[in-house]
């Protein structure tokens, strides 16, 4: 029931926006996804269960805008570039990423335990959501181990690649302090280029 799950899933982040997660009523996400109270609880078994899969998918997203703006300029300083500008965009435009970035989770938002929790749901989507959820240094790496993987030339040396991986975690890093406080004139993109320059020279 994909479909259904998504409904689910985007109701709850929009009623996360409206008010906290603990005025969030299981019984109004599932009328404002059209499905019955009963619905959600079997897809997602608890509100910590939805809670979990929210931050998940919320998770998932961001990483799969991470790969876009890996993909898609051929120039590497501007993939690491387009990297920067997506972290900072998607953590100012998303409260869940923004906490997943920082590890600052207010009272407002729900805050499901980074580590796995026993699952026994049927749904393959739910039984993902309950396993391990990423903590701020494990979001560096993943880009970071990202980015090399698509900006490392084959048969690159292991000393150009540790200067790679340590440029796009520089990128990385860069972004996420622009998440905490944001840049000034010239924004992420002209903070990380400035960066990335003086690092090559």
């Amino acid at each position: 029931m994909p479909a259904a799950r998504e409904s689910l899933l985007d109701a709850a982040y929009t009623a996360l926006v409206r008010r906290p997660w603990s005025a969030v009523r299981m019984v109004d996400v599932a009328a404002a996804a059209g499905v019955s109270r009963q619905t959600l609880y079997n897809e997602f078994g608890s509100k910590d269960g939805l809670a979990r899969a929210l931050v998940r998918r919320e998770a998932d997203g961001f990483l799969a805008g991470v790969d876009r703006a890996l993909t898609g300029h051929s120039d590497p300083g501007d993939r690491l570039t387009a990297t920067a500008e997506w972290t900072a965009a998607a953590a100012r435009e998303n409260l869940l990423v923004r906490a997943m970035l920082t590890g600052c989770w207010s009272e407002r938002l729900p805050a499901p335990a980074l580590t796995a929790v026993s699952s026994t749901s049927a749904v393959p989507a739910q039984r993902r959501a309950d396993g391990p959820l990423p903590s701020p240094g494990d979001f560096v790496a993943l880009v970071r181990d990202r980015a090399v993987g698509l900006l490392a030339a084959p048969g690159t040396a292991k000393s150009d690649s540790s200067d790679l991986a340590r440029s796009c975690e520089l990128a990385v890093r860069l972004a996420l302090s622009c998440v905490a406080a944001p840049p000034g004139e010239g924004g992420v993109a002209g903070l990380v280029r400035s960066a990335l320059q003086r690092q090559a020279g």
